[in-house]
């Protein structure tokens, strides 16, 4: 956010600016979820509905999910304001001073941050750059404690695109079970997945792990509705009524009428979700490819979201000595707007989004190239 508030400022000022920072589609929202809105307004479909959501999007929730093996019904579904919500009344509810939730690292910025607001305490535990970030079982059971209340995983993975595989989330399921904890998934980018690769949802471990396993997810990033605010959890009854509880006293129900284009993309899955996929798979390709020309930066392919979080360290120096000021000088010198990795817990990295345009990206990769080819013959040893 604070790297979009500059990069207003600069283009006020006249400034042309290639935004790499922002996680937003570029694509308009679907057709069908804008005239499905359109009706509903017309229809006077602006009240309050019951808190839980729509009955229709519930129930079409969970038969998205039940064809994944999810023995969730309506009762299992809450609509929340955005998957962000979701995942705070979670902490809000479950957590107390003295508990502790177990994180991968890089990790979203939000995550840990909610579990501190809550009163916890959020263990991080690193997953391997070598290992392109995959979330791995192992570190997060070993930092798993007896004060332990959730383990909450990302998978894509928000900065670095890394998954988790099945079996490494039956592993943290079980893990959680034998702890009375709570198995938190955020799969917001579970349609983005490459290489050929099958994205692992904890619905396939619902049945096994009913009272365990909780499942976040959202409109905002699959569809291109991040302005519409719509997200979701799906889980035991008593996580939706605790969650619920917590949400009454904080939105009350997500916004009517926006619920009205959720229902129709998930009754008739619009072409352009399809369409959105496909072009980040093609821009992923011509990033890593450019970024793999610029000399001592290195990237691991990313498996899945829309991100990649390449290791830029090599380029540090006294006048720039870590992701911040890397990200600064950035967007100073060439006016491309990138995240710095440490606002995710990984100092060395940034984080640059392909969800943009085209034209955006291949210039903004442009610019980032000449300006390290431009850092002088001092950086160009270090680098090389």
């Amino acid at each position: 956010m604070a790297v979009s508030r500059r990069v207003a400022e600069l283009r006020r000022e006249g400034v042309e600016v290639f935004d790499l920072g922002a996680g937003e589609p570029d694509f308009p929202s679907p057709e069908t979820a804008v005239k499905a809105v359109q009706r509903a307004l017309d229809e006077g479909r602006t009240k309050y509905t019951v808190l839980e959501g729509t009955p229709e999007l519930r129930a079409g929730l969970a038969a998205r999910y039940g064809a994944r093996g999810a023995p969730w019904g309506a009762a299992n579904v809450l609509v929340t304001v955005g998957a962000k919500a979701a995942l705070y009344q979670l902490a809000k509810a479950f957590l107390s001073p003295g508990d502790e939730v177990v994180v991968p690292t890089p990790a979203w910025v939000s995550i840990p941050a909610q579990v501190r607001l809550a009163g916890a305490a959020a263990v991080t535990a690193p997953m391997a750059a070598a290992d392109g970030f995959a979330i791995r079982a192992q570190p997060l059971v070993e930092a798993m404690s007896e004060r332990t209340r959730a383990v909450i995983v990302n998978s894509p993975c928000n900065p670095t695109g890394a998954v988790v595989s099945i079996l490494d989330l039956e592993r943290i399921a079980a893990a959680c079970a034998e702890r009375n904890a709570l198995l938190i998934s955020d799969e917001t980018y579970e349609r983005f997945v490459y290489d050929g690769k099958r994205h692992a949802s904890v619905a396939s471990l619902a049945a096994r792990y009913p009272e365990t396993v909780v499942l976040v997810g959202s409109f905002s990033k699959t569809y291109a509705m991040t302005g519409w605010r719509l997200g979701y959890l799906l889980g035991a009854p008593s996580v939706v009524a605790a969650a619920a509880a917590v949400q009454s006293h904080v939105t009350s129900n997500a916004t009517s009428f926006a619920m009205a284009g959720a229902e129709a993309v998930l009754e008739s899955e619009p072409p352009e979700a399809a369409d959105l996929v496909a072009a980040c798979a093609r821009r992923r390709r011509r990033l890593l490819a450019e970024l793999d020309r610029i000399p001592g930066v290195v990237c691991p392919p990313p498996a899945g979201a829309f991100y990649a979080f390449p290791d830029v360290s090599a380029w540090f120096d006294e006048d720039c000595p870590d992701s911040v000021a890397f990200s600064r000088r950035l967007l100073d010198e060439a006016g491309v707007a990138t995240t710095p990795g440490s606002a995710f817990g990984c100092e060395g990295h940034i984080r640059l989004s392909y969800a943009c345009r085209d034209e955006m990206l291949a210039s903004g990769l442009e610019r980032l190239a000449g300006l390290l080819s431009g850092a002088g013959e001092a950086g160009r040893r270090r680098a090389g």
